[in-house]
């Protein structure tokens, strides 16, 4: 597989000198680029892919008529969080 040079990036000098304010020890301002990209497009997918979900989701419930309320998704995510902190306490 051949590899490409992303386009050059034009940015204004004080963005540039923020970037090297937060580079890592031996990291450069290109890696840091390439990094920024690929987690934007990671994350990009992530959310396509949970619109995705949702949107399978509501067309599921349309097309059997069984519909959860907040209220009840509310109710068990607190039950579910109940019983995690549970799982996870100390003991006394």
């Amino acid at each position: 597989m051949k590899t490409s040079t992303r386009p050059p990036l034009r940015v204004v000098p004080a963005l540039r000198e923020q970037i090297k304010r937060v580079l890592h020890a031996g990291e450069s301002v290109s890696s840091f680029v390439d990094s920024a990209v690929r987690q934007r497009v990671r994350a990009r997918i992530a959310q396509e892919e949970f619109v995705a979900r949702g949107l399978a989701a509501l067309a599921a419930a349309r097309e059997s008529g069984e519909y959860v309320t907040a209220d009840q998704a509310i109710a068990q995510l607190q039950r579910m969080l109940a019983n995690a902190r549970a799982s996870t306490a100390p003991p006394r």
